[in-house]
């Protein structure tokens, strides 16, 4: 019966060996099916014969491991080194990754920072106060003072005339004309806030590859390509907001032509009632 018992302890020690990872983690499991087979699996006449018949016994059990076990791991290390060499020279080749990342530190160095300079050209113009202020607002990149904007927008341009001051289809026309252009320079100011979390993405990504490892290629191209796909998201609204601003000066000026036969059609009525009364 021991020798049975004997038999599927060893097969299950084989099977745990063949699956574990790690020579220490080997060694461990080698010393406690030493430690297992000696004190569960020894015959009763080992038992028997202590101390000497223990020391036999386990003397046997280490001639069956460096006979069957020991040939078993030393394979197991070789198809491991086998692996890990066919992956550094053929599939990841060490080589060709150190190229990679020293091209990218490469064009880091050479272009990196002449984008943050081009970024960082102050292109502000205005020389007065309301008109700067104005400006600084357009250009701070936050989105949390749009109050703020129309306010100075207004100390800019001015507000809608009155009634009394102006026609009802003008003033229209100017509230409209308003209207767009805050619509789109609170569009610009949030861009220009998404912008800067696409770069400090674009900066993460570049970092992320000059220390690539071997198999996260995959993951830097679908990071790469769903920040490109924002980033082409931010143009379209860009666009559209561009097309609404050229749609609303179209329609000013087809605007402008009504008011312009509305009055001709007036100043005609008035002359002909003018020669009614000659």
């Amino acid at each position: 019966m021991h020798y049975l018992l004997f038999a599927v302890s060893f097969l299950a020690f084989a099977w745990m060996v063949l699956t574990v990872n790690g020579r220490r983690r080997v060694l461990a499991l080698t010393l406690a099916g030493v430690m297992v087979v000696t004190l569960v699996v020894i015959p009763p006449q080992a038992k028997a014969q202590a101390p000497a018949g223990i020391i036999q016994a386990i003397q046997a059990v280490l001639k069956v491991l460096n006979t069957f076990i020991l040939p078993v791991v030393k394979s197991i290390h070789g198809t491991r080194s086998a692996n890990s060499t066919f992956f550094q020279t053929t599939v990841w080749p060490v080589q060709s990754i150190n190229q990679a990342n020293a091209q990218v530190f490469q064009m880091i160095g050479q272009y990196a920072n002449l984008m943050s300079r081009i970024l960082g050209i102050n292109l502000r113009s205005a020389t007065l106060p309301a008109p700067q202020s104005m400006e600084t607002l357009i250009r701070d990149h936050q989105v949390n003072n749009f109050g703020g904007l129309t306010q100075s927008f207004n100390s800019t341009y001015r507000t809608i005339p009155t009634p009394t001051d102006a026609n009802q289809a003008d003033r229209d026309m100017a509230d409209f004309d308003d209207a767009l252009t805050l619509d789109s320079l609170k569009t610009l100011k949030a861009s220009d806030s998404a912008t800067d979390l696409e770069l400090q993405a674009a900066d993460s990504i570049e970092s992320a590859a000059s220390q690539a490892v071997p198999g996260s290629t995959p993951f830097l191209t679908a990071t790469a390509t769903s920040s490109s796909i924002r980033s082409q998201a931010l143009t379209q609204k860009m666009l559209a907001a561009e097309l609404r601003q050229e749609a609303a000066r179209i329609a000013h000026q087809n605007g402008l032509r009504k008011r312009g036969a509305m009055f001709t059609t007036q100043l005609r009525g008035t002359i002909m009632n003018l020669s009614k009364h000659n």
